[in-house]
């Protein structure tokens, strides 16, 4: 299964999608933003471009001709996935912090980027996963109406969440209140978010493998 990640991270990544993450990241930058956009741009660029590749390679008819399963080929395409999100994740995190250094006294108005804001954005990646993985292997082949779908999913989840942090003064001390400086909160929530990251991404790889199955490439 390793020589399928590097392939796909050789071949079908194209080296501006692993760039990606530091020009997006670096959004985290601006004081006061909307940092949720920051991750959504893997969902609305990086997703359709890279499978989009795939698909004009012909990455589907390659690699089954390939002495690979179909498992090694579902799991070595979701490990391609997870480690763009955890790439992005991970570098916007290290900008989140640098923001919070250099704008300690600034009002936020929308989610702050403490630990409790980066669960939030892995359980968003997690609804991702979960809806474009089982449906992309449908075919193994089109993405669009699985790209469309899950993006559609992980902005609802965004624009809920915001919400109900302008709306809900509760939410609100939790993320940009008092709550913001209780450290074990706030790594609660993050626990929790990469819990659910882990098991929907799991959830996901299963359906997809019990779906491409049935896929007879052409």
């Amino acid at each position: 299964m390793y020589n399928l990640v590097m392939k796909d991270l050789k071949l079908g990544v194209s080296p501006i999608f692993l760039i990606m993450p530091l020009l997006t990241g670096a959004l985290m930058l601006i004081p006061g933003w909307i940092y949720f956009l920051v991750p959504l741009y893997f969902c609305w660029i990086t997703v359709p471009n890279v499978f989009a590749g795939f698909k004009a390679q012909n990455d589907l008819i390659f690699t089954t001709m390939m002495p690979v399963t179909k498992q090694d080929m579902v799991k070595a395409r979701v490990a391609v996935i997870v480690i763009l999100e955890i790439l992005h994740i991970a570098i916007a995190m290290i900008f989140g912090a640098i923001t919070l250094r250099l704008y300690p006294d600034l009002i936020y108005y929308f989610f702050a980027p403490y630990m409790g804001f980066w669960g939030l954005c892995l359980a968003m990646l997690a609804i991702f996963n979960l809806i474009f993985i089982p449906m992309y292997y449908k075919t193994a082949y089109k993405y669009g109406k699985a790209a469309f779908a899950s993006i559609a999913a992980a902005m609802l989840f965004a624009g809920i969440a915001q919400w109900q942090g302008i709306g809900n003064s509760y939410v609100a001390d939790i993320f940009i209140g008092a709550g913001a400086d209780n450290t074990a909160l706030q790594l609660s929530i993050l626990i929790a978010g990469i819990v659910i990251f882990v098991a929907f991404t799991a959830i996901a790889y299963r359906i997809g493998v019990k779906r491409f199955l049935k896929v007879e490439a052409q």
